[in-house]
């Protein structure tokens, strides 16, 4: 089994930043992509930024030149910087990673979601 715990969450000012993290563990032989979606109260969860492997970047154009996403491969986690945030921002942030466990198997796995508020 794989699990992604993710931290980092809380209140922020509109213009303020928060790092979110997202740290995998258990039976992992491969982490392919790693990536960070959002779900705003009443919207559907949306794609905020992903990374492949080898550190290639895509992001929702919403956040670019905003938020940026790295990885550190070591340590099986990845980063959400964000910044100049702006309370549309505000939603449940959940981190997701496609695994080949170290039976074969190739699985998304989700974490359990952090809050960003942001908010005067």
């Amino acid at each position: 089994q794989v699990q992604l715990v993710e931290s980092g969450g809380g209140l922020v000012q509109p213009g303020g930043s928060l790092r979110l993290s997202c740290a995998a563990s258990g039976s992992i032989f491969s982490i392919y992509a790693m990536g960070w979606y959002r779900q705003a109260p009443g919207k559907q969860r949306e794609l905020v930024a992903a990374i492949t492997s080898d550190g290639s970047t895509n992001y929702a154009d919403s956040v670019k030149g905003r938020f940026t996403i790295s990885r550190d491969n070591a340590k099986n986690t990845v980063y959400l910087q964000m910044s100049s945030l702006k309370p549309e921002d505000t939603a449940v942030y959940y981190c997701n990673a496609d695994v080949r466990n170290n039976d074969g198997d190739f699985n998304s796995y989700w974490g359990q979601g952090t809050q960003v508020t942001v908010s005067s």
